[in-house]
């Protein structure tokens, strides 16, 4: 019975560090491609969108140069 528990437990980790049972891109080169520079062009706008969450594209008040807050 331990045999086939440790057998089990194995075969688990084994499985589970292989990778995904569905591939996540084509096997076509030219639509995998296409895939690839979407998905990191995602990973790209979430940068933006994380700094315009945080408002840390906005003009910081903290600088030595005086900025205008109204419409110039």
């Amino acid at each position: 019975m331990r045999n086939l528990l440790a057998a089990t437990l194995l075969a688990i980790f084994v499985a589970s560090s292989v990778g995904c049972i569905i591939p996540a891109y084509s096997g076509d080169p030219a639509r995998r491609t296409r895939q690839a520079l979407n998905s990191s062009e995602d990973l790209r706008m979430f940068l933006d969108e994380w700094e315009r969450i945080w408002f840390l594209d906005q003009p910081s008040h903290l600088t030595p140069y005086r900025t205008h807050g109204g419409i110039l």
